[in-house]
């Protein structure tokens, strides 16, 4: 199984089991992207210079309206997917596995995290993984220190909440806040 394969194999949910080739690939792309985001991560950059490490990071051309304030974390960044305008601000974490997806004009507030991976229930099966991806549709707001779970999509024009645990799909135009979010009201 090559890179792409791999994936592809992450982003089609597959279940990644423990010693398996595919934890093999997942543990070479975390070095790959440990160095990357401490070259983003240590001294100043200027935007130019941020967008080139970041292009590197995730393995595609990253538009010019891109927007990151480091420090920036990821364990894998070959799975995050970016539109125009995209700003990311500071100590954000993401586990894009399983894909992330990010629509023009979203914001991502400080110390947000974007997990893709679980671990299954049962205390046998647990040092496997299972990727979902993540959507964020475009002009999305994600506040400060929220945390969006493994496989929800929230839609265009979305607001999530400082400090939400969003584990379920948000409409568009929807306000969400709380642990778990909840609905706060229709924008």
């Amino acid at each position: 199984m090559d890179r792409q394969e791999y994936l592809e194999y992450l982003r089609a949910g597959n279940y990644v089991a423990e010693g398996s080739e595919e934890l093999a690939h997942m543990h070479a792309l975390a070095q790959e992207a440990l160095r990357l985001t401490a070259q983003i991560n240590h001294g100043y950059h200027e935007p130019e210079e941020l967008r080139r490490l970041f292009s590197e990071l995730i393995g595609k051309p990253v538009d010019e309206t891109f927007g990151l304030f480091p420090p920036f974390y990821t364990e894998c960044g070959k799975n995050i997917f970016l539109g125009r305008n995209v700003f990311i601000n500071m100590g954000c974490k993401f586990q894009d596995h399983g894909g992330i997806y990010l629509g023009d004009g979203a914001l991502i507030g400080h110390g947000a995290v974007l997990a893709t991976l679980n671990h299954d229930l049962d205390p046998d099966a647990r040092q496997g993984l299972t990727p979902q991806p993540i959507h964020i549709g475009k002009n999305v707001w994600i506040g400060a220190n929220a945390t969006i779970l493994p496989g929800v999509t929230i839609g265009d024009g979305a607001v999530v909440a400082a400090g939400a645990v969003v584990s379920r799909d948000v409409p568009a135009r929807t306000v969400v806040g709380g642990v778990p979010a909840k609905e706060i009201k229709r924008i």
